[in-house]
């Protein structure tokens, strides 16, 4: 089969442990922990402190330049400002509150039911108070995103490939609000005014392709692409060149081919932001694997512990050996289920096997790790650089353009930790820039 992008692996899907599953939607924890770094870029400074009451859809902290700001997923009482472990592992400050269970609202944010009159900066201005921020796992500002591509975009992407195993979230949330994510595509579509629109599908999700294609019947601008089954097809270079044919430079980003990709989660948050006036505060989130009890999707408060989310899916088996946040092949382990989610969480992965480094690996040079790098970069020449600490070396064999994806390391019969060594090498060439 002609694949239509270089490299990439078909791992098995897994993902019939949670897709049959209506989505819960009834979570209520007791305690919320609000990460005011939930973005790339500048930490939010709080706005409240402990004692405060606050309500539903509440800004809590705020900052400048790249920073995206956040808000309260819950009303209730202030009992915290201190520092929380982040899922990254890093401790960030943190705005916990105590659920009163009112969900008293604030009513801040306007709902603008006929947005059409709304123009640019104003829709853009309503999507950065939302605090919205790619919810596909990148955190990437949502507003600077739209008003870079200003002009420049001739193709917006929806993407709701949701390629890595196990995860279903994208896909029960087009089951069940595909109007919603349809209408932020619109919005988008209002002020980027691209000359098309797609809503890029991988065929695995059947029912929701049968959702979507008759919504799409009469409408003339929005498309649907359905896409073979492959990773990491929702890397936004490889949907790009799925999509348009177009291949994206070294370095550069898809606005560079005239393209701009948004999450299927982030389209459905920019609709509640213009048309409902309500802050980005919850977020669906695929709980998953072999390690959980009832496994599913939940439609959850940012905020809301993994603890919590894990206890809603039945808890973990006894034999399970590890927790991940996000999927099997780009997800990092997680040490301590106190850590909450956040708006990039897309899932919660319980594994009863071990997937982690082995120190019993060794590199038999067969050159499988240089055919699925989607990335055409030469893993084996970058691991050997790494181990020798060489940042010159990294840079030559473009360390900086790998995207993480896990598949040299998959498909090593060695069993080398190739995507471990390049994060870590990456920090080095970073520091070494400093």
């Amino acid at each position: 089969m002609k694949h239509l992008f270089f490299g990439g692996i078909h791992p098995e899907e897994k993902k019939e442990l949670s897709a049959g599953k209506p989505l819960v939607t009834k979570m209520e924890p007791g305690q919320v922990s609000i990460l005011m770094s939930q973005h790339i870029g500048v930490p939010c400074e709080p706005l409240v402190k402990a004692g405060d009451m606050v309500k539903k859809g509440q800004k809590i902290g705020d900052g400048e330049g790249m920073c995206v700001p956040v808000h309260a997923s819950v009303s209730g009482k202030v009992i915290a400002v201190e520092p929380r472990r982040h899922p990254s592992g890093q401790e960030i400050t943190a705005v916990v509150i105590e659920n009163d269970f009112l969900d008293t609202p604030d009513t801040a944010m306007t709902a603008h039911k006929d947005y059409s009159s709304l123009s640019n900066e104003e829709i853009i201005a309503i999507i950065r108070e939302a605090g919205i921020a790619g919810m596909g796992g990148a955190t990437f500002s949502t507003t600077i995103k739209a008003a870079s591509a200003m002009g420049k975009a001739d193709t917006l992407i929806a993407n709701a490939c949701e390629c890595e195993p196990y995860l279903t979230a994208d896909d029960i949330l087009l089951r069940t609000s595909p109007e919603e994510v349809l209408e932020g595509m619109r919005i988008i579509c209002q002020v980027l005014q691209p000359e098309r629109a797609v809503l890029a599908i991988e065929k695995n999700k059947t029912e929701a392709i049968g959702v979507i294609r008759p919504l799409l019947e009469k409408e003339k601008k929005i498309t649907l692409k359905i896409l073979p089954a492959r990773f990491p097809q929702g890397a936004e270079k490889q949907l790009v060149q799925s999509v348009t044919g177009r291949e994206i430079a070294p370095g550069e980003l898809p606005i560079s081919a005239g393209c701009v990709v948004f999450n299927a989660g982030t389209l459905r948050a920019i609709y509640r932001a213009v048309v409902l006036g309500q802050a980005l505060t919850e977020r669906i989130v695929t709980v998953t694997g072999e390690g959980v009890n009832n496994p599913g999707n939940f439609y959850a408060r940012i905020g809301t512990s993994y603890e919590d989310m894990l206890k809603a899916a039945g808890g973990l088996r006894e034999e399970t050996k590890k927790v991940i946040t996000g999927g099997p092949m780009m997800g990092y382990a997680q040490g301590d289920l106190s850590v909450s989610i956040i708006k990039g969480t897309n899932g919660i992965l319980g594994l009863l096997e071990e997937n982690g480094d082995k120190d019993d690996y060794a590199c038999i040079r067969c050159g499988k790790c240089l055919t699925v790098c989607p990335m055409k970069l030469q893993p084996l020449y970058l691991f050997e650089q790494a181990e020798q600490r060489s940042v010159e070396g990294l840079k030559h064999y473009y360390l900086m353009d790998c995207i993480e994806c896990g598949c040299c390391s998959y498909e090593c019969p060695g069993k080398v930790p190739l995507t471990a060594r390049f994060k870590e090498a990456k920090q080095l060439v970073r520091e070494a820039g400093k």
